[in-house]
């Protein structure tokens, strides 16, 4: 997927936290967890990522929705959907 179907690419602070799984409520990602083990809700990861805490997504939208998607880099085992399911 190319990066013309992001409508925003945050620049990611020195010090931004990376997905490591994911929360899901009736098979749709309903969050995340970051890296220091803390769990957001969707819509607090799209703004996370605004501000550039969150690296390597970036903000597209469905309808009125935004979410974030994996920066395309070749490599699919870091892509969003392979990441874990995990309870928040």
């Amino acid at each position: 997927l190319a990066y013309n179907a992001l409508d925003e690419v945050p620049q990611p602070k020195a010090d931004a936290k990376e997905i490591t799984g994911l929360l899901k409520s009736g098979g749709k990602i309903s969050g995340y967890q970051l890296s220091d083990g803390t769990t957001i809700t969707k819509e607090e990861g799209v703004a996370m990522a605004k501000s550039g805490e969150i690296r390597g997504v970036g903000v597209a939208h469905r309808k009125d929705t935004e979410y974030l998607k994996s920066l395309p880099d070749g490599a699919e085992n870091n892509n969003l959907s392979s990441l874990p399911t995990v309870r928040g």
